[in-house]
């Protein structure tokens, strides 16, 4: 009687052992599960930032090219846009309406592949000291992902520093080829930090500010504040530089451009210190 005790109670014993260890097995792949959804997040939720700051930079380009053409009634030269972007000007009495076609097969924008129109328009004022520029994105692809949006720039033309400034009010919804989708919606202040006096676009740099929200399409808000400024320099796709708190519920971190090279890498540093490379798109 005692052995057949012994026995049963080394079977409880081993049933136990293996039921914990199966919910240990269940526990972790559940873990990775969201930890690799939460990070497909943070992954595309960087190619928004990177889509918004093109179209900024475009935009921003285009007014600025517009407008020295007016001022030295000459045309400039000096817009980084290609030849296969097709410009259309509307010019009345104190408003300008400018329209980009980038056209269906596209146009190659600092290695991505751009389709469709932006048209943005402002009231124009040379004694202003701040313009607002309200644009509109028709049938836009941003490489292969469409971009939905129509929203404002307030261009100050001296801030506290004596450099221009853009505050973008950000409304954007990106789709992606598979289905997914997340929306933006929040304030971007962009500081024209170099280049701004050259009349030369290619050298500009801007530093970026801010605060905003990513909706995703399952229902998951990460909420982003740039704790360093995101160092823009517009011949490079990405940012160079600068890092942004990310915050969800039960998940957060620190996404960080780097040091200043013009790269597809950066990391993401979650609450609990692991640190993810991840390589943008």
């Amino acid at each position: 009687m005692k052995k057949r005790h012994v026995f049963k109670k080394s079977i409880l014993m081993l049933s136990v052992l293996a039921f914990a260890f199966v919910s240990c097995s269940e526990d972790e792949s559940v873990e990775a599960d969201t930890q690799t959804r939460d990070m497909t997040e943070v992954r595309l939720a960087s190619e928004v930032d990177i889509a918004g700051a093109t179209i900024s930079d475009i935009i921003i380009d285009s007014y600025e090219n517009q407008e020295r053409n007016e001022l030295n009634r000459t045309t400039s030269d000096q817009s980084y846009l290609p030849d296969c972007v097709t410009v259309t000007v509307v010019l009345e009495q104190g408003f300008r309406e400018i329209t980009l076609d980038f056209g269906s097969e596209g146009c190659i924008i600092n290695g991505h592949l751009l389709k469709g129109q932006i048209i943005f328009s402002y009231t124009r004022d040379i004694e202003a000291q701040e313009i607002l520029i309200s644009y509109n994105l028709v049938d836009f692809y941003f490489d292969a992902k469409q971009v939905i949006g129509s929203r404002t720039i307030l261009r100050q033309f001296s801030n506290e520093n004596g450099n221009p400034q853009f505050t973008h009010s950000l409304d954007l919804t990106i789709i992606w080829p598979n289905g997914a989708q997340a929306s933006r919606e929040g304030l971007k202040i962009r500081e024209w930090v170099e280049g701004f006096d050259s009349g030369v676009f290619s050298d500009n740099v801007f530093e970026m500010s801010g605060n905003w929200t990513t909706t995703f399409v399952n229902g998951n808000t990460h909420s982003y504040e740039v704790l360093t400024p995101l160092r823009k320099e517009v011949v490079c796709s990405y940012f160079v530089s600068g890092s942004v708190d990310v915050q969800r519920t039960n998940f957060g971190g620190t996404f960080d451009y780097g040091d200043g090279e013009c790269d597809n890498q950066a990391t993401f540093t979650t609450n609990n210190g692991n640190v993810i490379d991840i390589v943008l798109n």
